[in-house]
Parts: structure tokens; C-alpha cells; sequence
């Protein structure tokens, strides 16, 4: 009897903290799922449907409990550029398609696959994206119309706040209401009492700055500035684009297929690297990762045939469920639970909401993806990461998002051969004795063996050798059988040489035996 009371204690308590997660959860989201919808060229709500989908739909089937799924700022640039350039129908065609593909990687267990991508080209795409998002929400928070390109954006940036301040071209109420929406969130961040910091700061931010805007009378546009008619929930579900046979048959081109392909694979790399961000942050049940992308393509499959906003994992969304207590997937189905109240019944607050505010909240996250914090760490290992990083997001800002990330990941591909094919001989020779020792750094393959041919060939017959292993990575057989003969044909000269193989062999054992505690 005792223990079946404290599996209900267990549970109930679990329960509560599943509870409590949720409601912090959908605090969090449904600024962030308004603004990235406008951000991204759809209507508001557009953002709130996925946010639901990701709730109740992918929150049952995911292969990580505890990581939120749902709209993401890293998609707003990809998104966008593919609604201006292919239309709402065709969009949503994309959008199922790209979640196809998902479901198929996940049941051929590429999953895995994807976190093999390296950091610094995810760390530009992001910083690329959080630039991007910067150059067009600040016109946006300003009632002003974003430009064409990226670089266009933030050039134009000075003449924006020139024209908003001299009252035309722009709106100095709308630029009060996004400078009330960052200085809250910035303010809220550093200084809000440890007991209050569950409460997000983009809420704050938001709450203020509706209460300023309409206090005030504010002529500023709103969300409800954002649709044609009426905001009723009505409305809305019928402006819902559903894929048909002709958008399905107009789909098949090039351009649609490059499309789908950049859109899979940057979902799926962001949503499994926020998934493995949220295992280091609890001691739960780990992520199973080919589930999670075929959780996540089911999710963007209804999304596409909704003309919704694709999903994705979410850190920032994930990280509140867990700093919240959440224990369960409970909390994540909930918090597409209240973001279904919240259509359903509160939907006349988009009257409320300026369009400047959510842009707001943009460009400090904006902020947040671009600002370079990770540069240091991505020096320490090497500068090649760190020039990777600068150029894919260089890249991205002077052309596109797929540009950026293809840039970098052949960047890091060339980077990787080359490490693994390249070998450092360094020959240091006694001054008073005719002793020469040879630093063998980096790896040596067949691709090197010109190198250290070149070496071996110009020592000074007669002298006494010591190669040593203690900088290198690899080497493979064939610079192993080149050694071997040329320490006999050397010897015959009547030199002397000492190769440390014992090193070497003790080298590869302690590597093999840490691989294995590892696993």
C-alpha cells in the first residue's frame, strides 16, 4: 500500500511540474510564433497552427521528451525567400514535401548523420540568419517596408532611422514600441528576481509595450493590420491553402526540388542539434534520434498541408520546458493545448498586439543568434573553424541561406581532407653530435609519402635517427612500409636509426581503450 501511495505522490508531483512547465512554455511561444509568422511573409496565426501541431502532434511521437517543437527563427529567411519566389500554394507543397523527406531519412537512420555537420558552419548559419533577421524587422519596427535583399536591409538600416525621426518614411511611435519591447527584454534578462526568471522576457517585453501602444493610442500598425478581413477563428481557418492536383503538378521543378531539399535539411540539422543541446541539460530519458526526424517530418507534413510554418526542434522554447521542471512529453502537448485555447478563444487580443513589438523580439533574437560569442571557442580549434564560420555566414548575408551552409560544408569537407592528408616533418640536427631527430605531425597517408620521401632522401648518410610519433594523428600502412624499408636501406650506409613503433602502438591502444569507455 506504501509503495502504490508514493507512485501516486510520484506521479501527481510529476504532473504539477509537467503543468507549470507547459503554461511557461506557451508564454514563450506565442510571441515568438506571431513574429516569426510575419517575419517570415504569413499571417500570424500561421505561426500559432504549427506551434499547436508541434504541441500535440509531434510532442506524442517525438524521439526527445523534453525538446519543444515548433516555428524557429533559423527558418525565417528560408521561408520567406521561398513564399515570395514560389507563392502560398506551392509553399505549402514544399513545406509537405521537405517533411517527406524527413520521415524517410528517419526511417533510413540518417539521423545520426546530421549532427556529424560541423559547428562552425551551424554556428554561421545561424549568425548568417540572426543578421538577416536583424536587417529586415528593424524596418518592420518601424512600420516600414523591408527590402529585397539582406544587404540592402542593413545598409538601408541609417536611412530608416534618418526618416523615421524626421517623421516621414517611417513611424517614431512604432520605433518607441520596439525600443520599449528590447530595453524590457534586456532589462528583464539581467535584473528580474531569481524567483520571477521563468517568466520569459519577450513577455514582459511584449505586455509592456501593448499596455504603452494602446494607453497611448498609438498609430501604429496592429496585428489585425495584417489581414484582408475579419481576425474571428472562422476567418482565419479559411484562409487555409490546402495542396491540390494542379499546385502539386506546377511543383515539379528544379527550383522546387532545391527547395524542398534546403528546406529538409536545415529543419532537421537545427532540430537535432537543439536535441542534443537538451540532453546535456537533464539527466532523463536521451534522444532517439531517427525517431525525432520522423516525428518532426510527420509534424511538418501537416504544417505544408496547412501552408503553415514548417517546425523545427526549438532551443529556446526546449530550455524553458526544462529550467521549468518538466519531467514528461506532458508538458510539451500541453503547451500546444493552451496555443489551441489560445486561437480558439483569445484571438481578439491580435487587436491589441502592434506589429512593431513582435518585430521587436525579433531583433533581439536576432541579436542573440548573430552575436559572436562563439568565435573564442571556435579559435581554439584552429583558425581554419573560425574562418569557416565567418565566411558561411559572409556567404549567407551576400547571397542566400543555401549559399552560406553549401559554402561551408565544403569548406569543412576540404578542411577535413586535408587534415587527414596532411603531414609536418620537422628535422632537428645536433650541432655537436651526429644525432637527427624527426617530429612526425599531422597524418601521415599515401598523400604524403612525396613529402617525406623528400626528407628521408636528403639526410646525411652515416648519422644516428630517432623518428618520433609523439604530434601524430594517423598514419596508414603504406607510410608504415615506407619507413620500415628505408630504416633497413639507411642502415646499410652505415647510419643508425631508432623508430619509436612502441610509442606508436601505445598511442593507438590508449586511443581504442578511451573509444571504448566511452561507448
Amino acid at each position: 500500500m506504501t509503495t502504490q501511495t508514493n507512485t501516486v505522490e510520484v506521479k501527481a508531483g510529476s504532473f504539477s511540474r509537467d503543468f507549470f512547465a507547459s503554461i511557461v512554455v506557451f508564454l514563450v511561444a506565442v510571441p515568438l510564433c506571431l513574429g516569426i509568422a510575419i517575419a517570415s511573409g504569413l499571417p500570424p496565426t500561421a505561426g500559432i497552427i504549427t506551434g499547436i501541431i508541434g504541441g500535440l502532434v509531434v510532442g506524442s511521437i517525438s524521439g526527445s521528451p523534453l525538446t519543444v517543437s515548433g516555428p524557429a527563427a533559423g527558418l525565417v529567411v528560408i521561408v520567406a525567400d521561398i513564399v515570395a519566389e514560389f507563392g502560398l500554394a506551392i509553399y505549402g507543397v514544399i513545406v509537405l514535401a521537405a517533411g517527406l523527406v524527413q520521415i524517410l531519412a528517419g526511417v533510413f537512420k540518417l539521423g545520426v548523420w546530421f549532427r556529424a555537420i560541423s559547428p562552425a558552419v551551424i554556428h554561421g548559419m545561424l549568425g548568417g540568419i540572426g543578421i538577416l533577421i536583424i536587417g529586415s524587422q528593424f524596418h518592420i519596427m518601424l512600420d516600414r517596408d523591408p527590402l529585397s535583399s539582406g544587404i540592402a536591409n542593413l545598409i538601408d538600416i541609417p536611412n530608416g532611422l534618418l526618416e523615421t525621426f524626421e517623421s516621414h518614411g517611417g513611424n517614431i511611435y512604432a520605433a518607441i514600441t520596439g525600443i520599449i519591447t528590447i530595453v524590457a527584454i534586456v532589462l528583464w534578462t539581467r535584473f528580474a528576481p531569481a524567483k520571477l526568471k521563468l517568466i520569459p522576457g519577450a513577455l514582459i517585453g511584449v505586455v509592456l509595450a501593448v499596455i504603452v501602444a494602446n494607453l497611448f493610442n498609438f498609430d501604429i500598425k496592429y496585428l489585425t493590420d495584417l489581414f484582408d478581413g475579419p481576425t474571428d477563428l472562422q476567418n482565419i481557418l479559411g484562409t487555409i491553402i490546402t495542396p491540390t492536383m494542379s499546385t502539386i503538378e506546377a511543383s515539379m521543378t528544379t527550383g522546387v526540388l532545391l527547395a524542398v531539399v534546403s528546406l529538409a535539411f536545415i529543419a532537421s540539422a537545427e532540430s537535432l542539434l537543439s536535441c542534443a543541446a537538451v540532453d546535456q541539460m537533464h539527466q532523463g530519458v536521451r534522444t532517439k534520434y531517427d525517431r525525432e526526424l520522423m516525428a518532426q517530418g510527420v509534424g511538418n507534413a501537416i504544417c505544408g498541408f496547412l501552408s503553415a510554418l514548417p517546425m523545427t526542434g526549438v532551443i529556446v522554447r526546449s530550455s524553458a520546458n526544462v529550467e521549468a521542471g518538466a519531467t514528461s512529453r506532458v508538458s510539451t502537448i500541453l503547451h500546444g493545448l493552451w496555443l489551441l485555447l489560445f486561437i480558439s478563444v483569445f484571438l481578439f487580443t491580435l487587436e491589441y498586439i502592434p506589429v512593431a513589438t513582435l518585430a521587436g523580439v525579433l531583433v533581439y533574437t536576432g541579436y542573440k543568434l548573430a552575436y559572436p560569442k562563439v568565435a573564442k571557442e571556435l579559435l581554439s580549434y584552429g583558425k581554419a573553424e573560425l574562418a569557416i564560420y565567418i565566411i558561411t555566414i559572409v556567404t549567407i548575408v551576400s547571397f542566400n541561406l543555401l549559399a552560406g551552409v553549401v559554402t561551408g560544408l565544403v569548406l569543412s569537407i576540404a578542411k577535413l581532407l586535408y587534415v587527414f592528408s596532411h603531414v609536418s616533418i620537422k628535422a632537428e640536427h645536433q650541432p655537436d653530435s651526429k644525432q637527427t631527430t624527426l617530429h612526425l605531425k599531422g597524418s601521415a597517408t599515401q598523400l604524403g609519402i612525396p613529402k617525406l620521401v623528400s626528407v628521408l632522401d636528403h639526410l646525411e648518410p652515416g648519422r644516428e635517427i630517432h623518428v618520433l610519433f609523439d604530434d601524430l594523428e594517423y598514419i596508414d600502412h603504406a607510410c608504415i612500409q615506407l619507413l620500415d624499408g628505408w630504416q633497413k636501406q639507411y642502415q646499410m650506409t652505415g647510419g643508425k636509426v631508432i623508430i619509436e613503433w612502441d610509442s606508436l602502438i601505445g598511442k593507438y591502444h590508449a586511443r581504442e581503450t578511451a573509444i571504448a569507455e566511452g561507448n
